[in-house]
């Protein structure tokens, strides 16, 4: 693709203003990928977020579809090309990076790449990413993957620039300054969670527990009455009710107040995926979520599934050395069936009663079965744990 210099221009003022109108981090990087793919017309682009193990706390593609993402399978680790990226401040263009000595192959279900551009994503003088495209589209041609042979010494009439070097570079800084925004801002958010939460505690406590002794201290006066006095006793015992009603309605409002404000915000699917993301940034685990199709849902409904989510993943990456989990929510008629896969350790299932003390599957079980829904829960020693909750719907 040629462009005049107004056209590209327009081009890279149109991606520069893309990343800059997302907040969320994991929106900031689909948009680098694919604003540097369409810029510089590669067929492949991607994204690294390196991190401290050897390996990438998120890999974001543009070009590959999903079926052929799930059969590449786990993300890269830091070896060859990607290693070197993310240790040299230096772009790296190559005309077939198949004859690089650095390169060490791929998966089978890897697409086909020969010219590959690639450029740190530095803020300051830490590399926070690393930008990679692949296929340069020849002008004036349509290009698909049988454009590419798998013969390393096939050649090709196109490929990147010095000029695309150059404007990638560009990209890259303005990259660099959207994705540590959007990280202050998750963290900025965070922040203010935690202090919405440490306030409502404080507020849970001041209220709820002053009326819990008002009413200790009532009862045990009506206890005193009874024999010498039985109309003040009936009295104080009026006083406890209204006093249980009272607290009653405090810890009401409490819990309320405490209903994740991102299923308000949000919406279920957005907020799990959301939390998937969170996770998989955190832990050297491969978290994902798949879902859709899912009506709203009784509020009661949402924030179960949620925290029934947040208490399977908790175990999965916490307890049971899971490599991969997985979260699905599937619509079942009215309702919502929610799937937590992990192939971590697992357990045996007969033990239950014992696991469930220690896993939190009561409390599970307690919450599915509160909003008129199923937990079930397949397990075996050495091959991972299944969850399924399914809810009704309204």
């Amino acid at each position: 693709m040629t462009q005049g210099p107004c056209t590209g221009l327009s081009a890279v003022s149109d991606a520069l203003l893309a990343m800059s109108r997302n907040l969320e981090v994991r929106d900031v990087l689909k948009t680098i990928v694919a604003s540097a793919r369409e810029l510089l017309d590669a067929q492949y682009a991607a994204l690294g977020v390196p991190d401290d193990h050897g390996g990438f706390a998120q890999f974001v593609v543009d070009g590959v579809s999903e079926e052929q993402w799930r059969a590449i399978g786990p993300l890269p680790r830091q070896h060859g090309i990607l290693a070197a990226m993310l240790h040299q401040a230096t772009p790296e263009r190559l005309a077939d990076v198949r004859k690089d000595p650095r390169f060490g192959g791929w998966p089978a279900a890897h697409p086909e790449m020969s010219d590959f551009l690639g450029v740190p994503v530095r803020n300051g003088e830490e590399t926070i990413a690393t930008l990679f495209l692949a296929n340069k589209r020849c002008p004036g041609a349509s290009r698909t993957d049988s454009d590419v042979t798998g013969a390393p010494g096939a050649q090709r009439d196109c490929a990147f620039t010095e000029q695309d070097e150059a404007l990638l570079g560009i990209l890259a800084q303005h990259a660099a300054i959207a994705l540590t925004n959007a990280r202050l801002y998750e963290r900025s958010r965070e922040l203010t969670i935690s202090e919405e939460r440490g306030r409502l505690a404080h507020e849970l406590h001041d209220a709820v527990s002053q009326k819990l002794f008002s009413l200790r201290l009532t009862a045990q006066a009506a206890a005193a009455l009874v024999d010498r006095d039985p109309v003040r006793a009936k009295e104080e015992l009026q006083q406890v009710a209204v006093l249980a009603a009272e607290a009653a309605e405090e810890l009401r409002a409490a819990v309320v107040e405490l209903r994740p404000a991102a299923l308000d915000e949000d919406g279920l699917i957005a907020t799990l995926r959301n939390h998937a993301q969170v996770l998989d940034r955190a832990h050297t685990a491969q978290v994902t979520f798949h879902g859709g199709g899912v009506r709203a849902l009784p509020a009661s409904q949402e924030e179960a599934l949620l925290r029934v989510a947040q208490e399977a993943l908790h175990n999965a990456l916490r307890h049971a050395d899971a490599r991969r989990v997985t979260v699905a929510l599937s619509r079942s008629g009215n309702g919502a069936l929610m799937r937590i896969t992990d192939d971590g350790r697992g357990f045996d299932t007969r033990t239950v009663r014992r696991a469930g003390r220690h896993l939190g599957l009561v409390s599970m079980r307690d919450r599915a079965g509160g909003v008129g829904g199923t937990l079930n829960v397949h397990s075996q020693p050495g091959s991972g744990t299944t969850i399924e909750m399914e809810v009704p719907g309204g």
